[in-house]
């Protein structure tokens, strides 16, 4: 095991390498999958609440997602990226099972349950195949919200069959994929235009990973926290100015929001208390990506009435913090129910059945 020299605020600490990127990585991971979860219950749940208070609470939470999208997905991928690269590097017949069919089964088991359940919930606001048309269409050009699972499969044999493409005009040429559909030059429905912008993320995990770890490494709270500055900057000019649109906006915004959680990450996995728990979390990612969806959407059926018909006053104080509140339950509920399957004996909804040996 290797070990690194990091400099932190103008003192210098020796930590493993090898374990730190470890846990730097999963504590990105678990802020990653609770941003998703949070985006996901104001957006879909949340705003579609009959507020009727006069202060802009759901509006500033609207807008709180909103401008994470730079950050979360793309970070996300990133680090799918870095964890790629030993199977990068293996020939197809050993990875394709653990790097392509692993996932491809994920995705279809799941979208069958996820379709067979929001079947039921027409009143909550997601994409759902209603018919054998629309779930092929689903499954292959236009997926729904388990497109991370489907995207990892098709970057990772995006990238291997592109080997042989020199790494600048790969990554130029993902950029420009990336650019194209965040301007909506090109048809994006669904989340085909996230698919096709978050590519050049894995591609550059996959491929400039030793200079990741050398930013990783040499970060410090100082540095951090001028690229969060930065960061801050650039999402509040890019709403300000309407341009999420304009070629290049998205994907630069994106870019300088990943170098941002790639900085802070480390930094957070050394808070003994917190960096435990979101790399805890960061490790359970799967359950809670797979799982939270569903029972989102059964929440929204039981809970949306009652919280618009609520009185103002309750109102104002569940706008607050509801978003917050209703995260940590799906998330608790989503590994209580992994749990509860994995008991149960049904493995098969997050992994691929390994192979038998023939005797």
């Amino acid at each position: 095991m290797t070990t690194a020299t990091t400099k932190i605020e103008g003192t210098t600490t020796k930590v493993e390498s090898t374990t730190s990127r470890a846990v730097w990585a999963d504590v990105a991971k678990g802020v990653c999958i609770l941003l998703v979860v949070l985006w996901h219950t104001v957006n879909k749940h949340y705003l579609q609440v009959d507020w009727k208070i006069s202060a802009p609470i759901p509006a500033m939470w609207g807008f709180f997602g909103d401008q994470l999208m730079t950050l979360r997905m793309p970070l996300f991928f990133t680090i799918s990226g870095m964890f790629a690269v030993s199977a990068y590097h293996r020939p197809w017949r050993v990875v394709v099972r653990s790097r392509v069919a692993k996932f491809l089964y994920l995705y279809l088991i799941w979208m069958l349950i996820h379709t067979a359940i929001l079947w039921f919930t027409p009143g909550f606001d997601t994409t759902a195949a209603r018919s054998l048309g629309q779930f092929a269409e689903q499954l292959t050009i236009t997926p729904p919200n388990l497109w991370y699972l489907y995207a990892l499969a098709i970057y990772f044999v995006a990238a291997k069959a592109l080997h042989r493409v020199p790494v600048p005009i790969l990554l130029g040429a993902a950029a420009l994929l990336a650019v194209v559909a965040a301007a909506d030059l090109i048809a994006t429905p669904g989340n085909r235009g996230s698919l096709l912008q978050n590519f050049v993320f894995f591609l550059l995990g996959l491929h400039l990973r030793p200079h990741i770890e050398r930013l990783v490494r040499n970060t410090s709270w100082r540095r951090a926290a001028a690229v969060a500055a930065v960061y801050a900057v650039a999402t509040a000019a890019m709403a300000a100015t309407a341009t999420q649109q304009t070629p290049t906006i998205w994907t630069t915004v994106s870019l300088i929001g990943t170098v941002f959680g790639l900085s802070a990450a480390p930094l957070v996995a050394r808070w003994t208390h917190i960096g435990a728990a979101l790399s805890w979390l960061g490790r359970r990612t799967l359950p809670i990506y797979v799982i939270h969806m569903p029972l989102l959407a059964l929440l929204h059926i039981a809970l949306i009435g009652r919280l618009s018909n609520a009185s103002p006053a309750v109102q104002t104080v569940l706008a607050v913090a509801y978003p917050v509140i209703v995260t940590a339950l799906l998330v608790a509920l989503c590994l209580l129910a992994e749990y509860g399957l994995k008991a149960a004996r049904a493995t098969w909804l997050f992994e691929l059945a390994s192979r038998r040996t023939r005797v």
